[in-house]
């Protein structure tokens, strides 16, 4: 007896197919997205999936576990923001302290792109440091080393264009740009308004040593 084949069931095709080359790459873009919104403790696997249309056995064949997806979205983000930071900040159309401001501007509209529901991955972690393993915690500490010796080189052009006081501490200045910087992302998507990025580079650049 010849068995007749079941028609195929009907529903919504996933977005990105289970053998696509690109599906760990849309994972670790939808964990982006998802973090930069709601952090990494509440964010769920489940959610994730869903975005990219793939099946959760699908998610353990591409990582090994949250954590490990949680190391892959930071590292993607890490490389992301890097690329940001030095569109703006080597930018040599710009007066060096320009750039600065072309860099929040550019911070400032992406928020209001996204209704001021996300923020900055690394400010998101670290509200959650009290449950981050240590080496999430490295990460972090790095990221944000990082983040301090390329605006303190920016600073430093300052300094050669005369811009900036040749006596001001270009390392401290940028250690504190990027501390009052997360708050004023956090509070800028408290109000879901730009103001505090506003006010913050306002008062950043008006008290830098000339």
């Amino acid at each position: 007896m010849t068995r007749t084949a079941s028609p195929p069931r009907r529903g919504r095709p996933p977005r990105t197919p289970r053998d696509d080359p690109d599906t760990r790459a849309a994972l670790i873009r939808s964990g982006t997205e998802v973090l930069t919104e709601q952090g990494f403790a509440v964010s769920g696997i489940d959610g994730i999936l869903k975005r990219v249309g793939v099946p959760k056995g699908s998610f353990y064949y591409y990582f090994s576990s949250k954590e490990a997806f949680g190391r892959a979205v930071m590292e993607h983000y890490g490389q992301y923001f890097a690329r940001k930071l030095d569109r703006h900040l080597t930018n040599p159309e710009l007066t060096p302290l320009r750039r600065i401001e072309a860099f929040v501007g550019d911070a400032r509209a992406g928020m209001a792109r996204h209704d001021f529901r996300r923020g900055c991955l690394v400010g998101n972690l670290g509200q959650e440091v009290g449950g981050l393993s240590d080496d999430y915690r490295q990460w972090l500490r790095d990221t944000l080393a990082d983040w301090q010796q390329r605006l303190a080189r920016c600073l430093r052009e300052a300094q050669d264009a005369g811009e900036l006081s040749p006596r001001a501490d270009c390392e401290r200045l940028a250690e504190a740009f990027w501390i009052g910087w997360e708050g004023a992302v956090m509070r800028a998507r408290l109000e879901a308004d730009a103001w505090p990025l506003d006010a913050f580079v306002t008062h950043f650049l008006a008290g830098l040593p000339r």
